[in-house]
């Protein structure tokens, strides 16, 4: 079975003395649930582990039950050390309150009780570590599979990649296009905004935010105004729940709202955001059109590679710590500025032949990038760009 890099990582910070709380977060469907199932095969150590899923969110009880479980068996196996594993932690109310008591009872116990945590909502998970356990524990963020992950476990290649995305899941039934696609709306798209957005957040109009959804993923790889979105959407709404509803469906990793650059923090959050989906999954599920048919239109495909782009630079920028958004100053714009501590690399998406654009060139002059990178025939092809390590730029 394919290894995430991110399992080594986990083993190797629970082989250490008992210090951190190890928290695995991530979109759903990314494989944490089996990665810590691996991690469970490979290292000897007796352990408890279950699942927050179906438990009533009101329910912390839950919480100390499992965690008196733990040290029942910890007992029972004679061993110095015992792990317990809750996964979808962000299901129970105020469960960060209750890990804080039981984690520092243990730790002045000296119990020797080492704990993971799962979980698929980032805004909840970092409101709770924050607020209740700061100074107790690590993250391990996994994003969605790259094309380098899909290729060495399904032998996808690079096209294959930017129409079907990277949910290993689904791989497995891409050659019946049409099973896939509702495999992705059921299994994922509805599942997320249901269990990750709609149960855990105030959502007082559903609907609206599910059709926002749908028309940025149509969007994808765009910039878009909320009053221009109000424009195309049934439902009665304002910029301010518009935004509200696409920062919910940024931290379930669906699709978020990347910021234009700018020094001015006041005008970097003003500005029109520029559609991003995390996984061009989630654009094609919806689409009528095939993987053969929309690789036969350039204007199509070409918004589908530059989404996939995205994909890739947006997932990056969560385990490589850099800033993402785009530049645009009239007609001139920049797909997309990556920004480093003091650096900055300026990437253009062209999927036909052209020279420097007008963008790159007035981005240049006003704020003199480290690096101005094209990408496409006339530059670091898209395909073997998919594969980068975004860290050696």
């Amino acid at each position: 079975m394919f290894q995430r890099a991110h399992l080594q990582t986990l083993i190797k910070r629970l082989e250490e003395p008992r210090r951190f709380i190890q928290v695995v977060l991530g979109p759903r469907q990314v494989g944490k649930s089996t990665m810590v199932q691996q991690m469970l095969t490979k290292m000897n150590l007796p352990f408890h582990s279950v699942s927050a899923d179906g438990v009533m969110a009101s329910n912390a009880v839950w919480l100390t039950e499992q965690w008196e479980v733990a040290r029942v068996k910890k007992q029972a196996s004679g061993t110095n050390e015992f792990l317990l594993v809750i996964d979808e932690i962000q299901k129970i109310k105020n469960w960060s309150e209750t890990v804080k008591a039981l984690w520092d009872l243990d730790t002045q116990k000296n119990t020797g009780i080492k704990l993971v945590l799962l979980g698929s909502s980032k805004l909840i998970l970092q409101e709770g570590l924050t607020e209740s356990l700061a100074g107790r524990f690590e993250k391990i963020f996994m994003g969605h599979w790259s094309l380098q992950e899909m290729e060495t476990a399904f032998g996808y290649d690079a096209a294959t990649y930017a129409w079907f995305g990277g949910y290993p899941g689904a791989a497995t039934m891409i050659q019946d296009e049409a099973r896939w696609k509702q495999y992705i709306k059921d299994a994922l798209i509805e599942t997320s905004i249901l269990k990750d957005v709609l149960m855990l957040s105030r959502i007082e109009k559903p609907t609206l935010m599910k059709h926002l959804f749908e028309l940025g993923c149509l969007y994808s790889g765009q910039i878009l105004s909320f009053t221009k979105i109000m424009g195309q959407l049934h439902e009665a709404g304002n910029t301010t729940t518009l935004s509200h509803y696409l920062s919910l469906l940024d931290t379930a990793g669906l699709l978020t709202g990347i910021e234009k650059y700018a020094n001015n923090t006041i005008r970097k959050r003003s500005s029109s955001p520029k559609f991003q989906v995390y996984n061009n999954a989630l654009i094609s599920a919806q689409s009528a059109d095939t993987f053969e048919m929309v690789q036969k239109d350039p204007a199509k495909w070409g918004r589908v590679v530059e989404s996939a782009v995205g994909t890739h630079l947006l997932n990056q920028s969560f385990t490589e710590h850099f800033e993402l958004s785009y530049w645009r100053e009239g007609s001139a714009e920049v797909d997309f500025i990556l920004k480093k501590q003091d650096e900055i690399i300026a990437i253009e998406v062209k999927s036909s032949k052209a020279a420097i654009t007008d963008g790159m060139r007035k981005f240049k002059t006003q704020f003199s990038p480290n690096k101005m990178l094209m990408v496409g025939p006339d530059g670091l092809p898209w395909e073997q760009f998919l594969k980068t390590d975004i860290a050696s730029l």
